[in-house]
């Protein structure tokens, strides 16, 4: 009972039920082991449908060329670098969750660790596929690294943004991949221990790398998880800063500044804890998992979401200050003319975004909003298209229209292989998460149990009535002894 006295009785259970370890276990790994159900082979199938979809968009540009998108003179990124952008915001709340909140040593990070992980490796694999594309002739993509060649002086620019992002967005996926491997080490062993059938059993073996649960293993595991925190916490802060400075170091109006990199950061965990809320909420419902992705979670991530969402919103209100401050006439006429105006050609993008990301997340202010399940999941839906629609109005709105009118494109909009492309990466997305859900453990096992005589709530109820059995005692004493 004495470790009891360090959890604050006051603060809500993280696991919600009457639990031991090993119904820990079974609630955890049984729906691994337990055929796959209607609505996860339906969602497979609809993910494998856009994956091909995708596969043929793909095609369609690498064998016709750059021109199946329509790109023009004027406009070179459109839903491609759009797209990007978007996908890696989506990647940046599971190091987040994981790495930050780990050192910080929040509990509440157990339930919803291992999920936003995963999501976070499925979201950069799909972000990384729209630059390699954007090339256009993807043969030759090679040119783009850094190695001694025979090609004379045809090196990389190690001064550009866009070289920068390659190692930045390379070296996150490869920490984050670690950092979810190591996690799942202890629960992969205990699935191998579980496992009925030889396939099951050489294939879990081989994943856990042998782990017996040793004093020494959880020692290194230990180590190992805080290391790869440690380098994982930058990351999460210099990955969006340099895919912001693919913007920021250029002169075009409405990109051309400073504010960029925070601006982005902040948006990009906005973005990714409003994606974690959603994958979790129909997690929590699909496998049953509502004991350990409890209410508490949720609200949790929503105070993050309206913490980001207003740190945005004065980001965009600042933008429009510094324009019209620097008395710059471009830039003022970008923001004025191309964002701001309703009337303009992009403006419904524009107040689309204000409102998705700046005014709807302010309703979580209330607790019984943050609280309830239904609106969280269709707020955070809606965060994630105001957050898409944000990348399109800075990339669109500052390129469709020049210095010269006479180059104006009068408007942009995808082809259907862009859009094809955009959703082929959904499909790899959701294809990913179904079978990492149907095939490892969706929550940290091993980490539940270590929060469970803490913040369990039959163990909270057991100290809560303990405490009121002595501080009872306590006063019958003080009552005798003043007596």
């Amino acid at each position: 009972m004495s470790l009891l006295k360090y959890e604050s009785q006051l603060r809500e259970p993280l696991v919600d039920g009457d639990k031991n370890y090993h119904q820990i276990t079974e609630d955890i790994i049984g729906p691994i082991e337990a055929k796959p159900g209607n609505l996860w082979r339906m969602g497979l199938v609809i993910s494998i449908c856009l994956l091909i979809f995708g596969v043929y968009s793909v095609y369609r540009e690498v064998d016709y060329g750059i021109g199946q998108w329509n790109l023009n003179h004027t406009i070179g990124w459109g839903w491609d670098i759009t797209n990007f952008v978007w996908w890696i915001g989506i990647g940046h709340a599971g190091t987040l969750i994981s790495a930050i909140l780990l050192l910080f040593r929040q509990g509440w990070r157990t339930g919803v660790n291992r999920a936003a992980e995963a999501m976070t490796i499925f979201a950069v694999m799909c972000a990384g596929q729209f630059p390699i594309f954007h090339m256009g002739r993807v043969w030759v993509g090679f040119y783009v690294m850094p190695y001694p060649n025979s090609r004379g002086p045809l090196w990389p620019n190690f001064n550009s943004a866009l070289l920068w992002d390659v190692f930045a967005v390379s070296t996150y996926f490869t920490v984050s991949l670690l950092f979810w491997y190591t996690g799942l080490l202890p629960d992969l062993a205990t699935v191998r221990d579980r496992a009925k059938t030889k396939f099951r059993k050489f294939f879990y073996g081989l994943a856990s790398f042998g782990w017996t649960g040793s004093t020494k293993h959880w020692q290194r595991h230990e180590s190992l998880s805080l290391v790869l925190a440690g380098l994982a916490t930058p990351l999460v802060l210099s990955v969006h800063t340099i895919v912001s400075m693919d913007f920021a170091t250029s002169v075009i109006p409405g990109w051309h500044t400073t504010i960029f990199p925070p601006y982005f950061v902040a948006g990009a965990i906005f973005s990714g804890f409003a994606m974690v809320q959603s994958l979790l909420i129909i997690t929590r419902k699909v496998l049953h998992l509502e004991d350990y992705i409890t209410v508490g979670h949720i609200e949790a991530m929503n105070k993050v979401i309206v913490l980001t969402g207003s740190i945005v919103g004065i980001a965009y209100l600042t933008e429009l200050f510094i324009a019209w401050y620097s008395q710059n006439p471009y830039e003022w006429w970008a923001f004025r003319q191309n964002r701001v105006n309703i009337f303009s050609p992009y403006g419904w993008a524009y107040y689309g975004m204000m409102f998705c990301n700046v005014v709807s997340p302010q309703m979580f202010w209330s607790k019984k909003l943050r609280r309830n399940i239904t609106f969280t999941f269709f707020l955070a839906v809606l965060v994630n298209i105001g957050m898409w629609f944000e990348r399109f109005v800075i990339i669109v709105t500052s390129i469709y229209r020049d210095y010269l009118p006479s180059s104006w494109s009068t408007y942009y909009s995808p082809s259907i292989w862009e859009i094809g492309f955009y959703l082929g990466t959904f499909g790899l997305f959701f294809t990913c998460y179904f079978i990492f859900a149907k095939y490892f453990p969706v929550i940290a096992v091993a980490e539940i149990k270590a929060i469970l005589k803490t913040s369990g709530e039959n163990y909270k109820k057991k100290m809560s009535d303990t405490e009121k059995l002595d501080s009872e005692k306590f006063y019958i004493e003080e009552v005798a002894h003043a007596h």
